[in-house]
């Protein structure tokens, strides 16, 4: 009996289609299947596509691809159609794609195999019946939407791993899972679930040439299936032992690949027999290649950010050796661009002197490029510095540096011939940077400060009182090659402690100058009024300087910073540096806790010089800050109005400076505020009756009406100017002498 009668007898005829020819021979059982009449026929690819279900005819579509990629058979059912559009028959058909490279290159598959007739369950029978479209194929849909979007979410390894051992397979989930990776030569292990720790030792570092199946899927890069322990007993004898003692019934290997090479393999392991279906084999290589491109993207984010995290290290600098009577605290944020690393630094420079400096800047930008330019700055600044430049002189050679660092890149090469225009126009434009320089002699605690551009230093009192020191300053570095950066010099006491930070500190959140510095200064003042984080408003406790950066950051950058969001309506982030510097002190938790202390003086000293009137806003904000807790608000109104007259007088009727300081003592309700102002004048103030329209003369008048006491003490060169104000409740102020 020929072949082709017994397959005819079991209702099996046979095809092959051809796809570079468009064609398809069937014999005559495959003919009578699809409907046509019962002989050898060769017919073209549109006649017989037109038999197949619309449905059943897409489906055959991916299999017969997938098929194509493992090199295995193509298995599915389809239903045959008859002329008027109603379903004659199912059929199964197996077929095995076989490739045909043309001459030119171009490759063709021809699909050699059977079609045999499935028997219908009739009416009124309990057979089972499993559709070929229904509920499976859109359960299985659903699954692979749900798994692509949760691998797309995953931003590590780690996570990549938690994703694929939570994924449920419709009818087929797995109890073992492992990720195999490739390391020169041999397979590693990057995770695995459903199995004990320790147990994927033996297969770590096995040679990608061992008779295992992970390591054959990544040499072929074709998925391995074994529905039974037979089967995997029969393939890899050698490696069977090491899999046996899991227990399990089935397993699949499937590549890992993207962009046409495999990285590695996916091991699905069952408790249960799995027969690997067309459709349970799409399922596992489509979650194969969901994960492996996960994978990919999971690795290198990870080598980004192990790379910006490793280039911040290098960058930022260790704050060096402990300084005697002194507490140092630094901390860096990167929150801007979307890098870990950005144009924000600080710096700790041992001087020659014996004395250190701190240095804190901000490069505009949050690019690659701003990282750089900070990087060689900041080498340049502290190069200067070592070498014993006062702080004005080093500020002025860092600005002539980044200037010529932009120079370089408009003007020539190295051999003189001018430069090729760079593509990227941006990456290459001038940019500038903002800087602060503090020179701190640890001895006497005096600071010499130059600043570029920069945000003024905040100097918190011993007694809480937090003020923005005013400093002299000139423009951001490297806008103007030669540029004089004036110095400002003034003494940290004893329990005080200076606050550096760059902008991001100040406006990240939606926050400007303003109400940014109020946030800040409501840390920095509840910080020392419960120091010791009990919430009982105790001192602080040692070693709280580092307590204090963290609430720093946390206000800006942590979840508290939803609750204190600023008026602007750009929320933006920028990266954060902030260095602070303690000058140890009773209560100022540096040193050794002080239990009880009476509240110390709270003093500020400003110069005003004849050139710049401008500071006369900034004497008078000193005063504000010095005195926002005062019990009454009217009695701050007319301090700084005495303030502003005084030191104005001293700028128009004098040809000297004026000094300026203040200092309140006291409890809180009961304290007394001194200010006195300085110049080098020995002509004295006189009482003066100025008419209606007059725009000067009434600066005695203001001392004896709003001061509770005022004088004039003359010194040996000029004199100064003082008056006192005792602090009282308003509703003392309003009810007046007894």
């Amino acid at each position: 009996m020929r072949t082709e009668d017994v397959l005819a007898a079991i209702a099996t005829g046979l095809w092959r289609w051809d796809n570079a020819s468009g064609t398809v021979t069937l014999d005559g059982e495959a003919a009578r299947l699809l409907g046509l009449p019962a002989e050898p026929v060769v017919l073209p690819e549109v006649a017989v596509r037109s038999r197949f279900h619309p449905v059943d005819w897409n489906e055959i579509n991916g299999i017969v691809n997938l098929a194509v990629v493992e090199g295995t058979l193509a298995e599915a059912r389809l239903r045959i159609m008859d002329e008027d559009g109603r379903v004659l028959r199912t059929v199964r058909t197996r077929s095995k794609p076989v490739e045909n490279r043309a001459t030119d290159g171009r490759v063709d598959y021809e699909l050699i195999g059977t079609l045999q007739e499935i028997a219908e369950p009739q009416p009124g029978t309990t057979a089972a019946h499993t559709p070929i479209t229904g509920d499976w194929r859109r359960s299985r849909e659903a699954f692979l939407l749900d798994a692509g979007r949760a691998l797309a979410e995953a931003r590590s390894t780690a996570e990549v791993l938690r994703v694929a051992a939570s994924l449920s397979m419709p009818g087929f989930s797995p109890d073992g899972l492992a990720v195999f990776g490739v390391e020169g030569e041999r397979l590693s292990v990057i995770g695995h679930h459903g199995h004990s720790p320790g147990d994927e030792a033996p297969f770590t570092e096995m040679r990608l040439d061992t008779a295992y199946p992970a390591a054959e899927v990544v040499r072929t890069g074709r998925a391995v299936y074994l529905p039974t322990p037979e089967d995997y007993k029969r393939r890899f004898p050698a490696t069977w032992a090491l899999a046996q003692r899991f227990d399990r019934a089935s397993w699949a290997f499937v590549p890992l690949i993207v962009a046409g090479r495999t990285m590695g393999a996916w091991m699905a392991a069952f408790k249960h027999p799995v027969s690997f279906s067309p459709d349970e084999r799409s399922v596992l290589t489509t979650v194969a290649r969901m994960l492996a491109q996960a994978l990919q993207r999971a690795g290198v984010a990870e080598s980004e950010r192990e790379l910006t995290t490793g280039l911040q290290r290098s960058m930022m600098p260790t704050l060096g050796p402990e300084i005697p009577g002194m507490q140092i605290a630094a901390r860096y944020v990167p929150t801007g661009g979307g890098l870990q690393v950005g144009g924000d630094w600080y710096d700790m420079i041992p001087l020659p002197s014996g004395r250190f400096a701190l240095v804190i800047g901000d490069v505009q930008g949050h690019d690659v490029r701003a990282a750089g330019l900070m990087g060689q700055l900041r080498i340049a600044v502290r190069a200067y510095a070592s070498e014993g430049h006062r702080p004005d002189a080093v500020l002025s050679r860092a600005s002539r540096f980044l200037a010529g660092l932009h120079a370089n890149d408009r003007g020539t090469d190295a051999t003189g011939v001018p430069a090729e225009p760079y593509d990227d126009a941006d990456f290459h434009s001038p940019r500038f940077a903002t800087c602060l320089y503090v020179e701190c002699d640890p001895e006497t605690g005096v600071l010499e400060v130059a600043r570029a551009g920069h945000p003024d230093p905040v100097v918190r009192m011993t007694d809480g009182t937090v003020l923005m020191r005013p400093t002299a300053g000139g423009l951001p570095l490297g806008i103007i090659p030669d540029t004089d950066y004036p110095t400002t010099r003034f003494t940290l006491e004893p329990g005080e402690t200076m606050m550096l930070c760059t902008d991001g500190l100040i406006e990240t959140g939606g926050h400007d100058l303003d109400t940014g510095w109020a946030r800040l200064r409501a840390i920095l003042e509840s910080d020392l009024h419960d120091g010791d984080g009990d919430g009982d408003g105790g001192v602080p406790a040692p070693g709280h300087l580092e307590r204090l950066a963290d609430l720093l950051v946390q206000a800006v950058h942590g979840p508290s910073s939803h609750h204190t969001t600023g008026p602007l309506a750009d929320r933006r982030e920028d990266d954060i540096a902030v260095v602070l510097l303690c000058r140890e002190g009773p209560g100022c938790g540096c040193g050794a806790p002080v239990a009880h202390r009476a509240r110390p003086a709270r003093r500020t000293v400003l110069t005003v010089a004849q050139a710049e009137p401008e500071r006369i806003a900034g004497a008078r904000r000193q005063i504000r800050e010095l005195l926002h807790d005062w019990a009454d608000a009217e009695q701050v109104d007319s301090a700084v109005l005495m303030v502003s007259e005084m030191v104005t007088n001293v700028l128009m009727h004098t040809d000297g400076d004026a000094a300026l300081v203040a200092e309140a003592v006291g409890e809180l309700g009961a304290r007394r505020l001194r200010v006195e102002v300085a110049d080098g004048s020995d002509e004295l103030p006189h009482k003066r009756h100025p008419g209606e329209m007059a725009s000067s003369g009434r600066g005695v008048l203001l001392l004896e009406m709003l001061a509770d006491t005022w004088g004039v003490d003359p010194r040996g060169e000029g004199k100064s100017i003082w008056f006192e104000l005792h602090e009282q409740s308003k509703a003392e102020a309003d009810a007046g002498p007894a």
